[in-house]
């Protein structure tokens, strides 16, 4: 047990899989992947589910595996990616509070794989689960318990995206659009304090700093 909880960092595990799992937001996808695969069979939706994980998992991988060495390029300080990141953060929340996050973008091109686009990236893996992975890989101490502690984390919102994509149609039925609308609503609000929190980190980080 105890050499366990020496591999895992329980509170940064749980930060960024609430963290996560608000900005990518499961039950939200519900509507949009419906949406998007209304065209396609049982089977040809669980085959889209599993490649917009595979894309959203990639892309938020190597920013937190190369992100850190692109703002050391471009000599930018964390507090600055922070002030960033809640920024684009408090946009994806306002998006979830006004419902725009729930309305799937038409694509004018035929036979584009809409797993890939739109809903691999930029909906899954958008602007704001990409900054808040490389916030937390940057405020990492670079040990095994903090990295094997994000990845978790990171894995374990990708499985709650897939089920809620694999069991897209059971889900709808239970929640209605009420409580789908609902959910993303409360999703919005927590990600708008988690947004704020951030900003006010950077701001604090600033002041120390001058």
């Amino acid at each position: 047990m105890n050499d366990v909880a020496a591999l895992v960092d329980a509170r940064l595990l749980a930060e960024v899989f609430i963290t996560l799992f608000v900005i990518m937001d499961p039950p939200g996808t519900v509507p949009i992947f419906l949406g998007l695969t209304g065209a396609m069979t049982g089977k040809q939706r669980n085959h889209a589910a599993r490649q917009a994980i595979l894309v959203a998992f990639g892309v938020i991988v190597s920013f937190a595996l190369f992100g850190q060495q692109l703002l050391s390029y471009m000599h930018i300080s964390l507090p600055a990616l922070q002030a960033s990141g809640g920024l684009l953060l408090l946009l994806v929340a306002m998006d979830l509070l006004t419902g725009k996050m729930e309305e799937p973008q038409p694509s004018g091109t035929k036979g584009v794989n809409v797993a890939l686009v739109p809903l691999g990236t930029p909906l899954l893996a958008g602007p704001g689960a990409i900054v808040a992975t490389m916030v937390f890989v940057q405020r990492s101490d670079g040990t095994l318990a903090d990295w094997v502690s994000i990845a978790l984390g990171v894995l374990g919102v990708h499985l709650c995206l897939y089920l809620s994509m694999r069991f897209a149609n059971v889900i709808h039925r239970v929640l209605k659009d009420s409580g789908t609308i609902l959910i993303s609503r409360i999703a919005g609000l927590l990600l708008a304090a988690i947004a704020v929190q951030l900003v006010a980190d950077a701001v604090r980080e600033f002041v120390l700093a001058g």
